[in-house]
């Protein structure tokens, strides 16, 4: 940042503070994929029926469907991808990315 000012030294407060944002977006975004990430290494296939996440219609434990990447998009306009285990129900066959 310091080297885009000084080949900008004319430049408004709206175009700094629009490039700081953008910075800080990115900062924001990459720290949340690190932070996502760390909690998301259990295999649901490893682990009992009953501490796996569940349905958020009927509330049945979900099966495992492996590992499936997720775009998530920041509220800084960042998109994060994530790599988290894709659940199914058992009982309402709906498939989705549970929130934990």
């Amino acid at each position: 940042m310091t080297e885009w000012r000084k080949e900008h030294p004319k430049a408004t407060w709206a175009e700094i503070e629009a490039l700081v944002d953008e910075q800080m977006n990115q900062v924001r975004a990459q720290l949340l994929q690190e932070l996502v990430q760390m909690g998301e290494s259990e295999d649901w296939r490893t682990i009992p029926a009953e501490e796996r996440p569940r349905c958020a219609t009927c509330g049945e434990p979900l099966w495992g469907r492996g590992e499936q990447t997720r775009s998530i998009q920041t509220t800084g306009g960042q998109a994060v991808k994530l790599r988290r285990t894709y659940g199914t129900c058992p009982a309402c066959e709906v498939g989705f990315f549970p929130p934990r």
